[in-house]
């Protein structure tokens, strides 16, 4: 078979209707990159309805040269579409060149849709340089309180990944009037210092120490 035809097939395999060959066509796109296929694997990001396949595609998409990558993917943090941006942060943070940073913007950290804004927090603390961690998490702290349990976890590890310098700004939080915010702060502190315990734990924990500082206060 001719590179051409090998390049078609390939290209096919991406678009074919069986996940199963979608997934074999971007391993197979990754264990031989090639340029030509960089456009067509971040296009496949915007729209893959598989989990594997996303997980294989971005695989392929950090085996090709970042200079390459990065500016394209960069360029879908400007879609539209949301699993395009949550995608493309994903693949970003995979890649771990910190030139993406500074596509990093506060708006995607707060973008409405949770998994776009979940995919910014893991790139984010992936990328961010040191002098800037506490503007970071500055931004992330007023995430507090969001969603259900996966996202909260998900904001509690990124914050996390900033270290002890968090320390501050959540203790800060602690004092939030809004309970919720309260909670996840305090839950927050509990891993940071207890990396074992459960997330459920820090939660129910949290609820007890806000619900006793309440108390306390009303006395």
């Amino acid at each position: 078979m001719s590179t051409s035809e090998q390049d078609v097939r390939a290209l096919q395999g991406l678009e074919n209707s069986n996940s199963s060959v979608r997934l074999r066509a971007a391993m197979a796109v990754g264990t031989v990159p090639d340029p030509r296929f960089v456009d067509a694997l971040i296009g496949r990001c915007a729209i893959e309805t598989d989990f594997s396949v996303r997980e294989m595609l971005t695989w392929a998409l950090t085996r090709h040269p970042a200079s390459l990558t990065v500016p394209k993917l960069v360029g879908e943090l400007r879609s539209e579409r949301a699993q395009a941006r949550s995608q493309a942060l994903h693949t970003l943070s995979k890649i771990g060149d910190r030139r993406a940073w500074p596509a990093i913007t506060p708006a995607l950290l707060i973008d409405a849709d949770d998994e776009v804004a979940r995919s910014a927090w893991r790139a984010a603390v992936a990328l961010v340089p040191e002098d800037e961690k506490p503007e970071l998490a500055r931004v992330l702290t007023t995430q507090l309180g969001r969603g259900g349990h996966e996202m909260q976890l998900s904001l509690s590890r990124a914050l996390i990944a900033l270290g002890e310098m968090i320390e501050p700004i959540l203790r800060a939080a602690t004092t939030d009037p809004d309970p919720r915010v309260c909670q996840h702060a305090v839950a927050t502190q509990h891993l940071l210092h207890d990396p074992d315990a459960g997330f459920e734990f820090a939660i129910e924990e949290a609820k007890r120490v806000v619900a006793l500082g309440g108390a306390s206060q009303e006395g």
